[in-house]
């Protein structure tokens, strides 16, 4: 059998299982479900048109060019990262290519040779990603199950130079958030934890500024790497990391996909910045997502029994492929474009639609969605 013919079997394997994957296109007229603009920017045309109308010739440049080690530090970049580092009260940020390149790049750049690090189970792949690239020891905790992280704490802390406790404020399939109170007060107990938390689904939705969950429960100054994207609610590209000083001169010098690539253009760096400055002034649209994220999870649990979502990804579970399939091609076809996510993006008998809500979503619309469930 030679390559093309083992690829083709490969492909029929998922197709018979029901995990076959094409890229769609979302067609017109249809209420999204399924993407990240969770603020509702990426329709508001008036803010677009804002932002175009100050914008500077020099800021409008549509490439860097190079990476920002030669000549793509542009002052688009910098003035990004001080203010990131400004409003986050830290001492330093970077800004990254995409989230994926922050989670893939930052703990091979920063775990030593005597490193440990402890990882909630339930971790998006690019922190997985960027775990095992690492080449440190590492161990996964149960979901949200601090006594088992503490368990591994008392066992191995006193035998690593440090302990990186990694994170997400805002799990991206179950829609359920992080204690992030009581992982500093774990922190403060281990001297050796780096406690590392990815904001990408919290950025832009919580907290009355809108910098997420870590800022709106007041510790964000107690959590030593704190990631965040620009691609989803703030409706940009690219990522960043407030933290130390010390830290960022490392990702400057080590960390490999930031070395090794061309730095976001100039016109994608202003135009993220812009939207950070206005996120305070989009608190009604929070208020807006929230209460359809309550009133979406009341229905499912009535529905299911259950739902754990405690933000704005609301998780419908069905279990099996087939009935996720047939159940995202009903609401399709009343007009919601929602999609079933499938192993192993999740867990086997966990199939489920991924309910990914959007201030921009009309109330009439909303209310057509509940009827329809």
């Amino acid at each position: 059998m030679n390559l093309f013919e083992r690829l083709n079997q490969e492909l029929e394997q998922l197709r018979h299982q029901g995990s076959y994957r094409h890229l769609p296109v979302v067609p017109e007229g249809m209420v999204n479900l399924s993407g990240n603009d969770y603020l509702g920017i990426l329709e508001d045309r008036a803010f677009r048109e804002a932002f175009y109308a100050q914008l500077s010739d020099e800021a409008a440049q549509l490439s860097a060019a190079s990476s920002r080690l030669l000549t793509g530090n542009t002052a688009a970049a910098i003035e990004l990262e001080r203010f990131l580092a400004q409003v986050y009260h830290a001492e330093a940020a970077l800004v990254f290519g995409s989230g994926y390149h922050a989670n893939t790049g930052i703990l091979p750049a920063l775990a030593g040779p005597k490193s440990l690090i402890l990882s909630d189970r339930l971790n998006h792949a690019s922190l997985i990603d960027g775990i095992r690239a690492s080449g440190a020891t590492f161990y996964r905790f149960r979901h949200n199950d601090l006594e088992h992280c503490r368990s591994y704490l008392e066992k191995y802390a006193k035998s690593y130079d440090e302990v990186f406790v990694v994170t997400e404020s805002v799990f991206s399939m179950d829609g359920d958030c992080s204690d992030l109170k009581a992982l500093t007060t774990l922190k403060h107990d281990f001297p050796n934890v780096v406690l590392y938390v990815d904001e990408a689904h919290g950025v832009g939705v919580f907290g009355e500024r809108g910098l997420g969950v870590a800022v709106a429960e007041a510790v964000h100054q107690q959590i030593d790497i704190l990631v965040g994207t620009f691609g989803k609610a703030l409706c940009s590209t690219g990522a960043f990391v407030v933290c130390s000083a010390v830290v960022r001169e490392i990702l400057v010098n080590k960390m490999r996909p930031f070395i090794f690539t061309t730095a976001l253009p100039p016109v994608n760096m202003a135009w993220t910045l812009y939207v950070l400055r206005a996120l305070p002034k989009m608190q009604a649209r929070r208020e807006h997502l929230r209460k359809m994220a309550r009133q979406l999870t009341q229905a499912i649990i009535e529905k299911t029994g259950s739902c754990v979502s405690t933000s704005q990804i609301v998780p419908y579970v069905l279990g099996s492929n087939e009935v996720a399939i047939a159940e995202a091609q009903r609401l399709q076809s009343a007009g919601f474009y929602v999609l079933p996510i499938r192993p192993p993006t999740v867990p086997a008998g966990t199939a489920r639609l991924r309910f990914s809500l959007s201030a921009g979503i009309t109330d009439e619309a909303f209310e057509r969605l509940l009827a329809v469930l």
